[in-house]
């Protein structure tokens, strides 16, 4: 099983790499760039076939190491 965790900044949040992001599309003539925000995308490989137990699990990780969630939030999809 696999689990997908995408980490965000939570809105309201100044992410100046997604600033440069943007701003650098722009330079290179990608106009319709108004903004970009950053984030990251965690893989893990999971033992087991319970996808409820899974989802538990990775919350965890995500609440105790895999996200700052005082300024990040994040989203986990389970893949049987």
């Amino acid at each position: 099983m696999k689990a997908i965790v995408h980490v965000g900044l939570k809105p309201g949040v100044l992410d100046p790499q997604g600033r440069t992001i943007a701003g650098s599309l722009q330079n290179l003539g990608f106009d319709e760039v108004k903004g970009a925000r950053q984030g990251k995308v965690i893989e893990l490989d999971l033992k087991g076939d319970d996808k409820e137990a899974a989802t538990l699990r990775v919350t965890e990780m995500c609440e105790k190491l895999l996200a700052n969630t005082v300024i990040e939030s994040y989203r986990i999809e389970i893949e049987v």
